[in-house]
């Protein structure tokens, strides 16, 4: 590391003003306080430090969301090895099948979004923020793992373009980021975005996995979509047509968006962010009980209009993607709730 700084304080002078590359600065300067820790001081005013800056918040929710990350990846593998009837399930196998089917997401939301954050901060003259560190892991992790790529794409440029970069960039964004890019793949391509055939992967990636075919019996529908289509009081079967149980649900060995299925591994996320203190357990707290209650003020007045009326609060809870939600959407700390 010694080797690299040295490098960096080599070449920084030509990013200076007067420099032959100083229309990149905020480009190296984006590098370079992402490899080490900024030296520059306040010169005026009274100001208290500590070691918890802006970047290191963003690097540790993105440490938050591996756990789920991981699992997705597992799970998508899984999903693809159980409908297509396989008799085994090599852990390695599966793992790599998932992350391969990611990976591509990741990217091209990393690539778009970084892309225009730094064209931004190039016209502005301003550094680059690390607000899309954490942006560029959520927008895979809340999508369909069929999203296709384009999609995702377009999706992210409205976001980072008309939801944060029009408002200022970093800090003064008034909705989350990865919350419209969600709500605009789900009104503009709704078809891609629910129905059965969209939270599964039924392809081979490279050699690996299977080719799964729904003319079999089989559906990828989510649990709450099962639900919402088949009638009240219908229990929630796996893709192969098994009845869902509620420790499975919890595992996450379910269909649904990439990284929102399993809320063990979202609780560890939200361990590890309460730890930190970098999330408000008032927040996450208010959001369960509230979601509870209103799952049990539906479930005590159950009507057949309603298909979900007839789910335990507990099961509000294990599908679809609100224990996410109120553990890294509702804890957002641009947008998250003050009083």
């Amino acid at each position: 590391m010694k080797a690299l700084r040295n490098y960096l304080n080599r070449v920084k002078p030509n990013f200076e003003p007067g420099g032959k590359l100083h229309a990149f600065r905020s480009v190296f300067d984006g590098f370079e306080t992402f490899l080490f820790t900024p030296n520059t001081t306040s010169t005026s005013g009274v100001n208290i430090h500590d070691s918890l800056d802006s970047k290191r918040v963003m690097i540790i929710v993105v440490m938050a969301l591996m756990p789920c990350l991981f699992f997705g990846m597992y799970n998508t593998g899984y999903q693809n090895w159980l409908g297509a009837g396989a008799q085994s399930f090599p852990f390695w196998e599966i793992m790599l099948y998932g992350f391969l089917a990611i990976l591509p997401r990741i990217a091209v939301t990393y690539i778009v979004g970084l892309g225009i954050e730094f064209i931004v901060a190039q016209w502005r003259r301003e550094e680059i923020q690390e607000g899309f560190l954490v942006t560029g892991i959520l927008i895979p992790l809340i999508c369909p793992i069929e999203t296709p790529l384009w999609m995702l794409a377009v999706a992210t440029a409205f976001s980072v373009i008309f939801v944060k970069e029009v408002f200022g960039g970093t800090g003064y964004n008034v909705f989350n980021v990865a919350l419209v890019t969600r709500a605009f793949l789900f009104f503009a391509y709704p078809a891609q975005m629910s129905g059965d055939n969209v939270f599964v992967s039924t392809r081979p990636i490279l050699g690996l996995g299977y080719n799964v075919n729904y003319a079999d019996g089989i559906s990828g529908a989510t649990p709450l979509g099962q639900i919402a289509t088949s009638g009240a009081g219908e229990q929630p079967l796996n893709i192969i047509g098994d009845p869902i149980s509620t420790w499975d649900a919890f595992l996450g060995l379910i269909p649904g968006s990439f990284g929102e299925t399993s809320t063990l591994c979202i609780l560890i996320g939200a361990i590890i962010l309460l730890w930190t203190g970098i999330a408000s357990w008032r927040i996450i707290l208010s959001v369960v009980a509230g979601g509870l209650l209103m799952g049990w003020v539906a479930n005590t007045f159950q009507t057949p209009t309603y298909p979900a009326s007839f789910l335990s609060p507990l099961d509000q809870l294990l599908y679809g993607g609100f224990a996410f939600a109120a553990v890294f959407m509702a804890t957002d700390p641009v947008t998250a709730a003050r009083t």
